[in-house]
Protein backbone atom coordinates (compact mmCIF):
# COMPACT_ATOMS: atom_id res chain seq x y z
CA UNK A 1 0.00 0.00 0.00
CA UNK A 2 1.28 3.52 -1.02
CA UNK A 3 1.63 5.80 1.91
CA UNK A 4 1.15 9.33 1.54
CA UNK A 5 3.04 10.18 4.95
CA UNK A 6 5.57 7.69 6.29
CA UNK A 7 6.94 9.38 9.84
CA UNK A 8 10.59 7.20 11.40
CA UNK A 9 11.41 7.45 14.67
CA UNK A 10 10.39 10.61 15.49
CA UNK A 11 11.27 13.10 18.69
CA UNK A 12 10.56 16.66 19.30
CA UNK A 13 11.28 18.24 22.34
CA UNK A 14 10.74 22.10 24.19
CA UNK A 15 13.25 22.28 26.67
CA UNK A 16 13.50 19.87 29.16
CA UNK A 17 9.58 18.62 27.63
CA UNK A 18 9.62 16.04 25.17
CA UNK A 19 6.12 16.49 23.45
CA UNK A 20 6.40 14.05 20.89
CA UNK A 21 8.59 10.36 21.48
CA UNK A 22 10.07 8.37 19.33
CA UNK A 23 6.71 8.53 17.10
CA UNK A 24 6.45 5.74 14.10
CA UNK A 25 3.69 6.08 11.75
CA UNK A 26 2.27 5.71 8.32
CA UNK A 27 -0.27 7.24 6.26
CA UNK A 28 -1.82 5.34 3.47
CA UNK A 29 -2.79 6.99 0.13
CA UNK A 30 -6.44 8.36 -0.01
CA UNK A 31 -7.25 7.22 3.52
CA UNK A 32 -9.22 9.65 6.03
CA UNK A 33 -6.51 9.22 9.33
CA UNK A 34 -7.71 10.28 12.59
CA UNK A 35 -5.22 11.64 15.26
CA UNK A 36 -6.80 11.55 18.85
CA UNK A 37 -5.86 12.24 22.23
CA UNK A 38 -5.96 14.59 25.35
CA UNK A 39 -5.18 18.42 25.33
CA UNK A 40 -0.78 18.40 25.51
CA UNK A 41 -0.57 15.13 24.27
CA UNK A 42 1.28 16.10 21.33
CA UNK A 43 -0.70 16.10 18.05
CA UNK A 44 -0.71 19.46 17.16
CA UNK A 45 3.13 19.13 17.22
CA UNK A 46 3.16 16.27 14.94
CA UNK A 47 0.58 17.91 12.47
CA UNK A 48 3.01 21.02 12.35
CA UNK A 49 6.03 19.05 11.86
CA UNK A 50 4.46 17.41 9.01
CA UNK A 51 3.95 21.14 7.82
CA UNK A 52 7.45 21.78 8.28
CA UNK A 53 6.34 24.48 10.49
CA UNK A 54 8.67 23.35 13.14
CA UNK A 55 11.15 20.68 12.97
CA UNK A 56 11.95 17.08 14.46
CA UNK A 57 14.89 16.45 16.78
CA UNK A 58 15.50 13.23 15.66
CA UNK A 59 14.11 10.73 13.28
CA UNK A 60 12.69 11.27 9.58
CA UNK A 61 9.35 12.27 7.82
CA UNK A 62 8.71 11.73 4.38
CA UNK A 63 5.91 13.18 2.34
CA UNK A 64 5.09 11.81 -0.89
CA UNK A 65 7.85 9.67 -0.59
CA UNK A 66 10.60 12.01 0.14
CA UNK A 67 11.50 14.13 2.39
CA UNK A 68 9.88 17.89 2.79
CA UNK A 69 10.56 20.57 0.36
CA UNK A 70 9.24 23.95 -0.77
CA UNK A 71 7.45 22.45 -3.95
CA UNK A 72 5.05 20.64 -1.12
CA UNK A 73 3.37 23.19 0.44
CA UNK A 74 1.11 23.90 -3.02
CA UNK A 75 0.60 20.19 -2.82
CA UNK A 76 -0.75 20.45 1.16
CA UNK A 77 -3.70 22.18 2.52
CA UNK A 78 -3.61 22.81 6.26
CA UNK A 79 -6.48 24.52 8.65
CA UNK A 80 -4.42 25.40 11.62
CA UNK A 81 -5.88 25.06 15.31
CA UNK A 82 -5.58 28.61 15.75
CA UNK A 83 -8.40 30.49 13.89
CA UNK A 84 -7.73 33.66 12.25
CA UNK A 85 -9.45 35.33 8.49
CA UNK A 86 -9.20 38.58 7.73
CA UNK A 87 -12.18 40.54 8.58
CA UNK A 88 -11.74 43.24 6.87
CA UNK A 89 -12.22 41.20 3.31
CA UNK A 90 -14.93 39.62 1.67
CA UNK A 91 -15.62 35.84 1.17
CA UNK A 92 -14.62 35.52 -2.20
CA UNK A 93 -11.97 38.05 -2.00
CA UNK A 94 -9.94 35.75 1.07
CA UNK A 95 -11.02 32.61 -0.61
CA UNK A 96 -9.20 33.99 -4.00
CA UNK A 97 -6.03 35.18 -1.77
CA UNK A 98 -5.51 32.02 -0.57
CA UNK A 99 -6.21 30.56 -3.79
CA UNK A 100 -3.19 32.84 -5.23
CA UNK A 101 -0.85 31.82 -2.10
CA UNK A 102 -0.96 28.46 -3.03
CA UNK A 103 -0.77 28.73 -6.81
CA UNK A 104 -4.14 27.22 -7.55
CA UNK A 105 -5.99 26.94 -10.56
CA UNK A 106 -9.63 27.28 -11.52
CA UNK A 107 -9.82 29.78 -8.10
CA UNK A 108 -13.20 31.05 -8.16
CA UNK A 109 -15.02 27.53 -9.98
CA UNK A 110 -13.55 26.01 -7.03
CA UNK A 111 -14.99 29.17 -4.39
CA UNK A 112 -17.76 28.88 -5.66
CA UNK A 113 -18.32 24.88 -5.36
CA UNK A 114 -17.45 24.43 -1.62
CA UNK A 115 -19.75 27.90 -0.76
CA UNK A 116 -22.43 26.10 -2.39
CA UNK A 117 -21.20 22.84 -0.66
CA UNK A 118 -21.45 24.25 2.84
CA UNK A 119 -24.39 26.35 2.05
CA UNK A 120 -22.24 29.92 1.73
CA UNK A 121 -22.82 31.14 -1.31
CA UNK A 122 -24.98 33.60 -0.66
CA UNK A 123 -22.67 35.10 1.77
CA UNK A 124 -20.00 35.61 -0.80
CA UNK A 125 -19.62 39.01 -0.97
CA UNK A 126 -19.98 39.90 2.55
CA UNK A 127 -17.15 41.01 5.12
CA UNK A 128 -15.34 38.11 7.09
CA UNK A 129 -16.69 40.14 10.54
CA UNK A 130 -20.29 39.74 9.48
CA UNK A 131 -20.10 35.97 9.81
CA UNK A 132 -20.90 33.47 12.64
CA UNK A 133 -17.95 31.14 14.13
CA UNK A 134 -19.31 28.04 12.61
CA UNK A 135 -19.67 30.14 9.09
CA UNK A 136 -15.84 31.13 9.62
CA UNK A 137 -14.87 28.16 10.35
CA UNK A 138 -16.02 26.57 6.83
CA UNK A 139 -14.74 29.50 5.37
CA UNK A 140 -11.28 28.77 6.75
CA UNK A 141 -11.65 25.14 5.79
CA UNK A 142 -12.54 25.66 2.44
CA UNK A 143 -9.05 28.13 2.31
CA UNK A 144 -7.22 25.27 2.92
CA UNK A 145 -8.65 22.94 0.39
CA UNK A 146 -9.44 25.56 -2.59
CA UNK A 147 -6.10 24.75 -3.96
CA UNK A 148 -7.06 21.33 -4.69
CA UNK A 149 -4.51 19.91 -2.85
CA UNK A 150 -3.15 15.72 -2.54
CA UNK A 151 -3.04 15.70 1.42
CA UNK A 152 -5.15 17.82 3.14
CA UNK A 153 -4.43 18.70 7.52
CA UNK A 154 -7.03 19.34 9.57
CA UNK A 155 -6.41 20.28 13.21
CA UNK A 156 -9.96 20.24 15.53
CA UNK A 157 -11.91 20.77 12.03
CA UNK A 158 -15.61 19.78 14.12
CA UNK A 159 -14.38 21.86 16.93
CA UNK A 160 -16.99 24.49 18.02
CA UNK A 161 -19.37 23.56 15.54
CA UNK A 162 -23.13 22.97 16.31
CA UNK A 163 -24.98 19.68 14.75
CA UNK A 164 -25.81 21.24 11.55
CA UNK A 165 -22.27 22.53 10.62
CA UNK A 166 -20.37 19.80 12.03
CA UNK A 167 -22.49 17.31 9.91
CA UNK A 168 -21.70 20.01 7.06
CA UNK A 169 -18.08 19.59 8.08
CA UNK A 170 -18.30 15.87 8.08
CA UNK A 171 -19.99 16.14 4.08
CA UNK A 172 -17.01 17.80 2.95
CA UNK A 173 -14.27 15.74 4.63
CA UNK A 174 -15.91 12.78 3.08
CA UNK A 175 -16.09 14.52 -0.40
CA UNK A 176 -12.19 15.19 -0.39
CA UNK A 177 -12.20 11.33 0.05
CA UNK A 178 -14.40 10.02 -2.40
CA UNK A 179 -11.61 12.44 -5.34
CA UNK A 180 -8.85 10.03 -4.15
CA UNK A 181 -7.57 13.00 -0.91
CA UNK A 182 -5.90 12.35 2.02
CA UNK A 183 -7.01 13.39 4.61
CA UNK A 184 -5.59 14.11 8.36
CA UNK A 185 -7.66 15.76 11.27
CA UNK A 186 -6.74 16.00 15.12
CA UNK A 187 -10.45 15.61 17.23
CA UNK A 188 -11.39 15.01 20.60
CA UNK A 189 -14.57 13.89 19.26
CA UNK A 190 -14.43 9.84 19.28
CA UNK A 191 -17.72 9.31 18.03
CA UNK A 192 -16.40 11.71 14.88
CA UNK A 193 -13.45 9.97 14.73
CA UNK A 194 -15.16 6.75 14.95
CA UNK A 195 -17.48 6.78 12.57
CA UNK A 196 -15.53 8.75 9.99
CA UNK A 197 -11.67 7.25 10.01
CA UNK A 198 -9.86 4.18 7.79
CA UNK A 199 -7.63 4.82 10.60
CA UNK A 200 -7.05 5.65 14.10
CA UNK A 201 -3.78 7.07 15.56
CA UNK A 202 -3.46 7.61 19.42
CA UNK A 203 -0.98 9.57 21.45
CA UNK A 204 -0.84 10.59 25.12
CA UNK A 205 1.99 11.92 26.56
CA UNK A 206 4.27 12.30 23.67
CA UNK A 207 3.79 8.57 23.32
CA UNK A 208 1.56 6.46 20.28
CA UNK A 209 -0.51 3.97 22.61
CA UNK A 210 -2.55 3.05 19.76
CA UNK A 211 -2.36 3.09 15.88
CA UNK A 212 -4.58 0.78 13.17
CA UNK A 213 -8.00 0.17 11.99
CA UNK A 214 -11.04 0.39 13.62
CA UNK A 215 -11.88 -2.60 13.65
CA UNK A 216 -8.46 -4.48 14.11
CA UNK A 217 -8.65 -2.15 17.29
CA UNK A 218 -11.67 -3.51 18.63
CA UNK A 219 -10.99 -7.02 17.62
CA UNK A 220 -8.58 -6.55 20.38
CA UNK A 221 -10.58 -6.33 23.14
CA UNK A 222 -13.22 -8.95 21.81
CA UNK A 223 -17.46 -8.32 22.85
CA UNK A 224 -17.41 -7.59 26.30
CA UNK A 225 -19.58 -4.79 26.68
CA UNK A 226 -22.86 -5.11 27.71
CA UNK A 227 -25.45 -1.86 27.10
CA UNK A 228 -28.68 -2.11 29.34
CA UNK A 229 -31.57 -0.67 29.89
CA UNK A 230 -33.95 -1.31 33.23
CA UNK A 231 -36.21 0.32 35.56
CA UNK A 232 -33.94 -0.36 38.32
CA UNK A 233 -30.89 1.63 36.59
CA UNK A 234 -27.47 1.86 37.98
CA UNK A 235 -28.49 0.75 41.47
CA UNK A 236 -29.44 -2.45 40.54
CA UNK A 237 -26.20 -3.14 38.54
CA UNK A 238 -24.60 -2.31 41.91
CA UNK A 239 -26.37 -5.35 43.04
CA UNK A 240 -25.70 -7.97 40.02
CA UNK A 241 -22.12 -6.89 40.83
CA UNK A 242 -21.68 -8.30 44.23
CA UNK A 243 -23.74 -11.67 42.66
CA UNK A 244 -21.84 -12.20 39.26
CA UNK A 245 -18.12 -12.52 39.16
CA UNK A 246 -16.29 -10.68 36.04
CA UNK A 247 -18.03 -7.56 36.27
CA UNK A 248 -14.52 -5.32 35.67
CA UNK A 249 -16.66 -2.28 35.69
CA UNK A 250 -19.70 0.22 35.33
CA UNK A 251 -20.55 3.30 33.48
CA UNK A 252 -23.64 4.84 34.07
CA UNK A 253 -25.09 7.26 31.29
CA UNK A 254 -27.94 7.91 33.14
CA UNK A 255 -30.75 6.20 30.71
CA UNK A 256 -28.44 3.78 29.85
CA UNK A 257 -25.36 1.61 31.43
CA UNK A 258 -22.82 0.14 30.08
CA UNK A 259 -20.65 -2.42 31.96
CA UNK A 260 -17.13 -4.10 31.10
CA UNK A 261 -17.02 -7.92 31.85
CA UNK A 262 -13.87 -10.32 31.94
CA UNK A 263 -13.61 -12.94 29.65
CA UNK A 264 -14.69 -15.40 32.06
CA UNK A 265 -17.49 -14.05 33.06
CA UNK A 266 -21.43 -14.94 30.98
CA UNK A 267 -23.14 -12.55 29.71
CA UNK A 268 -26.29 -15.03 30.37
CA UNK A 269 -25.39 -15.07 33.97
CA UNK A 270 -25.52 -11.22 34.44
CA UNK A 271 -29.04 -11.38 32.35
CA UNK A 272 -30.69 -13.93 34.89
CA UNK A 273 -29.35 -11.78 37.97
CA UNK A 274 -30.35 -8.80 36.72
CA UNK A 275 -34.09 -9.98 35.26
CA UNK A 276 -34.27 -11.39 38.99
CA UNK A 277 -34.39 -8.02 40.18
CA UNK A 278 -36.13 -5.56 37.80
CA UNK A 279 -37.85 -5.49 34.11
CA UNK A 280 -35.19 -5.24 31.45
CA UNK A 281 -35.55 -3.10 28.14
CA UNK A 282 -32.34 -3.78 26.97
CA UNK A 283 -29.78 -5.79 27.03
CA UNK A 284 -26.90 -5.50 24.15
CA UNK A 285 -23.93 -7.46 23.90
CA UNK A 286 -21.26 -4.98 21.73
CA UNK A 287 -17.70 -4.42 21.08
CA UNK A 288 -16.22 -1.72 22.99
CA UNK A 289 -16.44 2.03 21.67
CA UNK A 290 -13.57 3.83 20.42
CA UNK A 291 -14.14 6.38 23.78
CA UNK A 292 -14.52 3.18 25.93
CA UNK A 293 -10.82 1.80 24.43
CA UNK A 294 -9.54 5.46 24.84
CA UNK A 295 -10.02 5.24 28.41
CA UNK A 296 -8.36 2.22 29.51
CA UNK A 297 -5.51 2.94 27.42
CA UNK A 298 -4.79 6.30 28.79
CA UNK A 299 -4.97 4.95 32.53
CA UNK A 300 -2.37 2.41 32.03
CA UNK A 301 -0.35 5.33 30.52
CA UNK A 302 -0.64 7.51 33.33
CA UNK A 303 0.53 5.14 35.49
CA UNK A 304 3.43 3.06 34.22
CA UNK A 305 4.60 4.30 30.39
CA UNK A 306 1.77 2.52 28.63
CA UNK A 307 1.58 -0.45 25.94
CA UNK A 308 1.98 0.78 22.34
CA UNK A 309 -0.78 -1.33 20.83
CA UNK A 310 0.26 -1.44 16.70
CA UNK A 311 -2.33 -3.21 15.04
CA UNK A 312 -2.19 -2.67 11.33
Amino acid sequence: MENTIEIRNVTKKFGDFTAVNDLTLNVPKGSIYGFIGPNGSGKTTTLRMLMNIIYQDTGEINIFGEKYNQTFKDRIGYLPEERGLYKSMKVKEILNFFGRLKNGKNINTEADKWLKKLDLYDWRDEKIETLSKGMGQKIQFIASVISNPELVILDEPFSGLDPVNRDAMKDAVLDLKKIGKTVIFSTHDMDIAEKMCDYVFMIYKGKKVLDGTLDSIKDIYGTDIIKIMSEGGAAVLNDVRNEVKGIENINDYGHVQEIRIEKTCDPQDVLRSLVSKTSVTKFEISKPSLHDIFVRIAKPVAEDGGEVKNVG
